[in-house]
């Protein structure tokens, strides 16, 4: 039986492209909005028409719409593409849909009109409360353009949303990371993510902090703000589920109150906790989702596979398609450009350094051996054995819906803070 799908939609336009940033993301090319929407329907076109061909149907669960900023396409043009999706693959009811946006670039009337589209969901990037370090990101929005765009969504029936924020930047405080944390909980977002602040290569901040002329973040201090989040978020009525995600519970009357109760089984906070990202738990739990847009990576029918990313060659590369689709093995396209038939090793490993992120479901031994048909120790006997005595990772007992107990491995807080480690001992 095919698992349920996900879907990934590549937006990769910007009005600025920030200094810190490396996606494949390209500024001033709006003009090419119109055209890119059209290939994208030719993709997915072309894909659904693949799908028909598999011994079991697809059934799509959420749809991920990342950039870039996808807001910048009107609500005509996201009703355009979802009217594509559901005439191309069957969904499962109430599919999760999301739009990643700046808080800068919604109005009430395009948020009234991408949520009549059928789109539920809104993660907005702040990134910070701080006007000084919104400037040092090179954002174009202030905390005031964020309260307004919480506002707005709540007036258009959005009842799902996230708040993107990054710490660990330089000459940041731990104060001016609390204020902000606190500002952001204040808007009473479903769900937050807090992302360490990584230095890429290629971008402004990489070149900068090479040359010493921007300050390396202080690791010391960025692990400091991380457990304080950790704490705060807890206290504030939020559940850990992943190693930078944290999701109110829809019942906050009957959520957990202590340690041992915030450190049991996802599945049991998942009843209550819809707000966890369904699309991200996709990718957390090693399971299929399909790519479509420049630069997109996707997983499926046994492949990791990317496409082209520039615009101009994704448009050109649909556009002037010619051939019969019959010679892609479903989900390549025309605008593949990486595939990587993957191997047992292989799914294993990112098994591992997937689920291994879930800090309450961790990797489970009776999934694991379902998928694999081998035990976590019969696979990874000395890793797992010395990171639970270097006390980074631990067993613990879940029960499920179905009341079946079974051991899941999984981040200690420690292995929270140095996660890193324990995942390069899987690779």
């Amino acid at each position: 039986m095919t698992p349920d799908t996900s879907i990934y939609i590549h937006i990769p336009f910007c009005k600025h492209r920030c200094a810190y940033c490396d996606f494949n993301t390209y500024a001033g090319q709006e003009d090419s909005i119109p055209t890119y929407v059209d290939a994208l329907i030719q993709e997915i076109n072309l894909i659904g028409n693949q799908a028909t061909r598999l011994p079991d149907q697809l059934t799509i669960k959420t749809v991920f719409f990342g950039g870039g900023t996808p807001s910048l396409l009107s609500a005509l043009q996201f009703d355009s593409i979802l009217k594509a999706l559901t005439s191309a693959f069957a969904f499962t009811p109430n599919p999760e849909i999301t739009i990643e946006a700046n808080p800068g670039t919604i109005s009430p009337e395009k948020l009234n009109g991408i949520r009549k589209a059928g789109i539920n969901r809104i993660s907005f990037g702040v990134q910070s409360a701080n006007t000084e370090e919104l400037r040092m990101l090179e954002r174009e929005h202030d905390f005031f353009d964020v309260i307004e765009a919480v506002s707005t969504a709540r007036k258009a029936g959005f009842d799902n949303l996230n708040l993107d924020l990054i710490y660990g930047l330089p000459e940041q405080t731990l104060q001016t990371w609390q204020t902000t944390l606190q500002r952001v909980v204040d808007l009473h977002p479903e769900h937050i993510s807090a992302y360490a602040l990584t230095l890429e290569h290629g971008t402004p901040f990489g070149r900068w902090s090479s040359r010493g002329l921007l300050p390396l973040p202080d690791p010391d201090l960025a692990a400091e703000m991380y457990e304080w989040t950790m704490n705060f978020l807890f206290q504030s009525g939020y559940v850990q589920y992943e190693i930078s995600n944290w999701a109110k519970s829809k019942d906050e009357g009957k959520r957990m109150r202590d340690e041992e109760s915030e450190n049991s089984s996802f599945i049991l906070h998942a009843k209550r906790s819809s707000f966890a990202c369904q699309h991200n738990l996709q990718y957390w739990r090693s399971l299929p989702y399909l790519a479509f847009g420049a630069g997109a990576h996707g997983y499926a029918n046994g492949y990791r596979y990317s496409n082209v990313l520039r615009i101009k060659t994704y448009i050109e590369r649909l556009a002037n398609y010619q051939s019969p689709i019959t010679n892609y093995d479903f989900p390549l396209s025309p605008a593949t450009v990486n595939q990587h038939k993957q191997t047992l090793k292989d799914d294993m490993s990112e098994y591992m350094l997937n689920n291994l992120r879930l800090t309450n479901a961790g990797a489970s031994e009776s999934d694991f051996r379902l998928r694999f048909g081998s035990g976590l120790l019969d696979v990874y006997p000395k890793e797992i054995e010395e990171l639970v005595k270097n006390g980074l990772l631990e067993w613990h007992k879940k029960t499920s819906e179905v009341l079946e107990t079974s051991e899941v491995l999984r981040l200690t807080k420690r292995g929270r803070l140095l996660g890193n480690q324990v995942f390069m001992r899987f690779v």
